[in-house]
């Protein structure tokens, strides 16, 4: 991780061109993910005080360590190229760690706006979306965090009942999309929040180029630190009614040629 380790900082700032930083947070991905995968958790543990006692802030800890160990962990394991076991090994070590370091996390003063948060009913997803969860609150919102698996009548009524700000579904996978198009365009039809601001991003939003836009999303992430930046930093964006539906039309001109 760049910059994490006080030694490997001098020896980068000293000479720029060695590139001691990225080699020794490729190794630390490297070893961080063999000790995940093998369900190794002293080592996992170990790897991660060793970033807490060279002063790395928790934040960079999740999302430069945890984050791309989870998004390789995926990568590979719906390529077949990682096991059941290992996979579960990661999710589950990775899951433990990350509410540890949710403890740690430095909190801002509350804002005011609430968040509803739901994501794709996966291990990998969910963790996606925990870890964005625990960035937003340490930067002042007040988070509602329901995982996945939640039927959209429930959602819906949540929505009429708490008036979040923000909706966001986070880490959503490829047979969720539909239902969560469903839910964007009820919660649209029946106003029940007038000023909700929805947004998705992570798994599948990341592999499918246009997505967010095509199932009517206000704003959109790749990754947890984006997450918070768009929603801190565009509170007032919202999809005009013929842009929400732009995507849906076009595919249907398609289909019907």
């Amino acid at each position: 991780m760049e910059a994490c380790d006080k030694d490997v900082y001098r020896l980068t700032a000293a000479d720029p061109g060695i590139g001691v930083q990225h080699m020794h947070r490729d190794l630390l991905l490297e070893r961080f993910f063999t000790a995940t995968i093998s369900g190794n958790r002293p080592q996992a543990r170990h790897l991660v005080d060793q970033q807490i006692e060279s002063d790395c802030a928790p934040e960079r800890i999740l999302t430069e360590l945890f984050w791309p160990t989870i998004q390789h962990v995926e990568k590979l394991y719906r390529a077949d190229q990682l096991s059941q076991l290992g996979h579960n090994y990661a999710t589950r070590l990775i899951r433990n760690l990350a509410e540890q370091m949710q403890l740690r996390l430095d909190q801002k003063e509350r804002n005011g706006r609430k968040v509803l948060m739901s994501c794709g009913n996966q291990q990998a997803e969910e963790l996606s979306a925990l870890i964005s969860a625990d960035l937003l609150e340490a930067n002042g919102f007040n988070v509602y965090f329901c995982g996945g698996g939640i039927a959209n009548d429930e959602l819906v009524a949540q929505v009429g009942e708490l008036q979040p700000h923000v909706l966001v579904v986070f880490g959503a996978v490829p047979e969720t999309v539909p239902q969560t198009r469903i839910l964007i365009d009820r919660l649209h039809d029946i106003n029940v929040c007038p000023n909700l601001q929805i947004v998705v991003g992570g798994g599948v939003f990341n592999r499918a180029d246009g997505l967010a836009e095509e199932i009517g999303a206000d704003l959109w992430a790749t990754d947890p630190d984006e997450l918070v930046k768009v929603i801190t930093t565009e509170p007032d964006r919202r999809m005009a009614p013929n842009q929400r539906t732009v995507g849906r039309k076009q595919r249907a001109k398609r289909d019907a040629a």
